[in-house]
């Protein structure tokens, strides 16, 4: 019994740790982690700005998670294995292609305050991000949507927060490319171990 229970434990920790730091990685150098660097110089509040990460985050990677457990049902198992499959390979060769952020994504109406801009703005960044998509392709190989969710929150805020604290300092600090090909690598890794299954 008590066996059966770490073993229940251990599946649901599994994807939480996983999503955790394969986002977390991922967004190093991101074109929303470039967005927390300008928010940060524009506004120079971090604490309505790291809320509104947190929140823009946490729904548009809701809806990510969700997306990616119902393709899990909706789709034939063996085809959805071969997608989830080329999905992590191609995410493994996305992620070293560098981000630029569009100028348009910038642009803030001071009017709607610094949380709700960052809330907008950073949801708006996120949609067909790097990180999004790996949200949807993690849930739907775990199948454990808070698990997934709740590891890509959080790698986005571990990412994104000190990007927000210390401003432009912080980014030209990173070994961006490193960071980036270690990245590559665990999507490649996850690839293979959902093809061997």
């Amino acid at each position: 019994m008590a066996r059966n229970y770490t073993a229940r434990r251990r599946k649901k920790v599994s994807p939480f740790l996983v999503s955790t730091g394969v986002v977390a990685l991922a967004e190093i150098g991101d074109k929303t982690q470039l967005l927390s660097l300008v928010l940060a110089a524009r506004f120079k509040k971090p604490v309505p700005i790291i809320l509104g990460i947190f929140v823009a985050t946490l729904v548009n990677h809701g809806f990510a998670g969700a997306l990616g457990e119902w393709l899990s049902t909706a789709i034939n198992p063996t085809i959805m294995k071969w997608a989830v499959v080329a999905s992590f390979i191609g995410m493994a060769i996305w992620i070293l292609v560098p981000d630029k952020l569009d100028d348009e994504e910038t642009n803030m109406r001071r009017k709607f305050g610094v949380f709700l801009s960052t809330v907008i703005t950073f949801f708006i960044a996120e949609m067909g991000d790097k990180t999004q998509i790996a949200t949807v392709m993690l849930a739907a190989r775990y199948q454990d949507f808070f698990g997934v969710v709740a590891g890509t929150t959080l790698g986005m805020m571990l990412a994104n927060v000190p990007a927000v604290l210390v401003g432009h300092k912080f980014s030209g600090r990173l070994p961006t490319r490193a960071v980036h090909a270690v990245a590559a690598v665990i999507f490649l890794v996850l690839g293979i171990v959902t093809l061997m299954q």
